[in-house]
């Protein structure tokens, strides 16, 4: 028996100390519901996660950026829905005014009406905007939406209902939104029926635009739930890496708990055993 070192006692408050070390860490996962809290608990699993992570950001701010380009698009159609009933409107007084049953002073009544929803259409054109950007005007262009947590895209094509309406109406429109020099031909039924083939055209390509616009709107839906879809599983899969299993974690931490007190208890026993040598003294 040796009394200057006592190599029990050492032993039992190594023990300790590694045990209340390794309880401090459990309780640091449990408190925090996280498996890895540093690089120290799990290098490559942390590394892992924090790809994902950034994956998943990635994920949720693509979402978003498509919820924005189908408002866009709602906004654009919503318009152009409005732009075809003027110019429905505009067909209708275009057969009223091609009845040669009319005289020249009824048509300059239906004329006026035209006129004004000529201007109409060009205002429509104009002020039609998403974010302070013109979408319908002639100087719109496609926009492409980040569709994507790296570089993938969609492109929202760009509908030109200015140049439309300045065809239909020979009308202008300035950058401040002043309407000028509309004046549609209506003085015979020739050129009401002309008119009406012209409205005809227009009708065709706000048409074809709003189609467009739906297909692309169809897609960016799809696009949405599948980001959805996949910053859930990744999410999912991220969480099964990081996070902690907390039953199984307290189970640990009580094993821990267990030994630091069973060292603690052996450090007072091994710290007794010096003292029988006094008893050979006696």
């Amino acid at each position: 028996m040796r009394v200057n070192t006592n190599m029990n006692a050492l032993l039992a408050h190594n023990s300790t100390t590694k045990n209340s070390a390794l309880a401090g860490n459990s309780m640091e996962k449990i408190s925090s519901g996280l498996r890895i809290t540093k690089a120290g608990d799990d290098a490559a699993g942390l590394a892992i996660s924090e790809k994902m992570r950034s994956q998943i950001r990635g994920l949720d701010q693509a979402n978003r950026n498509v919820q924005d380009g189908i408002s866009m698009i709602q906004t654009t159609e919503g318009a152009l829905e409005e732009a075809a009933n003027v110019a429905q409107r505009m067909r209708e007084l275009g057969v009223q005014a091609g009845n040669d049953t009319l005289e020249a002073a009824d048509r300059a009544k239906i004329k006026t009406e035209i006129d004004a929803l000529g201007e109409e259409l060009l205002k429509i054109s104009h002020e039609t905007k998403f974010n302070g950007q013109q979408v319908l005007s002639a100087a719109a262009t496609d926009k492409v939406v980040q569709a994507g947590a790296n570089g993938e895209t969609r492109t929202v094509g760009a509908v030109d209902l200015e140049g439309l309406a300045g065809t239909l109406t020979n009308g202008t429109i300035d950058a401040d939104g002043v309407v000028a020099d509309v004046d549609i031909a209506l003085a015979d039924g020739d050129e009401a029926r002309a008119f009406i083939t012209a409205v005809d055209t227009a009708l065709t390509a706000i048409n074809e635009g709003r189609a467009q616009l739906g297909a692309t709107q169809n897609r960016l839906e799809y696009t949405q739930n599948n980001l959805t879809t996949s910053s859930e599983n990744l999410t999912a899969a991220e969480s099964r890496i990081r996070d902690v299993d907390v039953a199984k974690e307290m189970v640990n931490l009580s094993k821990l708990n267990i030994l630091t007190q069973a060292s603690q208890a052996m450090i007072s026993q091994a710290n007794q055993q010096p003292q029988s040598v006094l008893q050979l003294l006696r």
